[in-house]
């Protein structure tokens, strides 16, 4: 039976379970990652004919067809991309397993990867992983710090298993689960020498002449100073550098008479060592808090779990039911 006369009858779980093997899910994902049955052949260390009849095999368990042969490569349909993600989402869940199981019959305590935002979640971070090496010694945590709108991305795509930051969409609460942890006030900074360390009764309308260092437009506090000036129909008339980078900032601040809207958290520390000033103006709290973010209704791991429950104490807050 060819592709084109697969009836049109519902896939059964004996189909997709009994027949479909590791070997047809590595094979999807080579081929979505090349669109090639010959560099797929290639890196399945098999014959193109042979390649050529997996990938049949394939439709003919799922009973439809996957992928468009082109005279260049291969298309993958849309039951091919829904497809592609099950094969991908499928395999890093065995890598996983494999990874976690090896772990703990070492003796270990497994892998759990962190995104986290900057600013005040980097306290609550700092303090939840010491608490958590001491607990599991052997847990190997790898955290990634970025914006929020990345980790989200890096979240969906498993590259993360966990998150601390905030949402940037409001469509992203159907996906992901959030639990609020803290809120996050916002000061105005200069570095250590800057003209308007010691000023009093200052406005918006007189910072709004200095020259300023924002976060990208995708972040949080760069939506908070956006409001803050165009609410008051204000513009910046002096020079914008944008960086996610706050150490990149804090050089630039003792260099320039730039200055720059942070998180308390994050700043407080080097005001305390008098690497960098307090501009006195008067904020409205504006920054929306930061939270926990897990994928919606798919349970934690151990490691994640363990991670979770530190993170919680640490915070301060109360335990949350995951995927309600």
């Amino acid at each position: 039976m060819s592709p084109d006369e697969f009836p049109g009858k519902p896939l059964s779980l004996a189909q997709a379970c009994a027949r479909l093997r590791f070997r047809h899910l590595q094979f999807l994902d080579i081929l979505g990652r090349t669109r090639n049955l010959r560099l797929t052949a290639e890196q399945m260390h098999v014959t193109q004919p042979a390649a050529t009849k997996i990938l049949m095999d394939i439709e003919e368990i799922l009973e439809a067809r996957l992928f468009d042969r082109l005279s260049r490569g291969m298309r993958p349909n849309e039951l091919g991309l829904f497809t592609l993600r099950y094969a991908s989402a499928a395999l890093d869940g065995q890598r996983r397993f494999v990874d976690e199981f090896n772990a703990l019959k070492q003796g270990g305590h497994g892998h759990l990867t962190v995104g986290a935002i900057t600013g005040s979640a980097a306290h609550v971070l700092v303090a939840s992983v010491v608490e958590i090496q001491r607990l599991r010694p052997l847990l190997v945590i790898k955290i990634l710090e970025q914006s929020s709108d990345q980790l989200i991305a890096w979240l969906a795509e498993r590259k993360i298993d966990l998150m601390i930051g905030r949402f940037t969409t409001e469509d992203q609460r159907s996906q992901f689960h959030y639990e609020h942890l803290s809120a996050e006030p916002l000061h105005v900074v200069g570095g250590q020498h800057h003209p308007l360390r010691g000023a009093t009764d200052l406005s918006l309308t007189e910072l709004a002449h200095w020259p300023w260092i924002l976060y990208p437009a995708s972040t949080a506090v760069r939506k908070v100073s956006d409001d803050l000036f165009g609410g008051a129909g204000l513009a910046l008339t002096a020079g914008v550098v944008e960086t996610p980078s706050f150490l990149f900032a804090l050089e630039l601040m003792n260099t320039t008479h730039m200055m720059s809207l942070q998180p308390a958290a994050l700043i407080q520390k080097y005001v305390d060592r008098g690497l960098l000033s307090r501009i006195p103006v008067e904020l409205p709290d504006r920054m929306p808090s930061y939270g926990l973010i897990t994928r919606l209704g798919e349970p934690p791991t151990p490691s994640a779990q363990a991670f979770i429950d530190v993170l919680r104490e640490t915070a301060g807050v109360a335990p949350d039911v995951f995927g309600e």
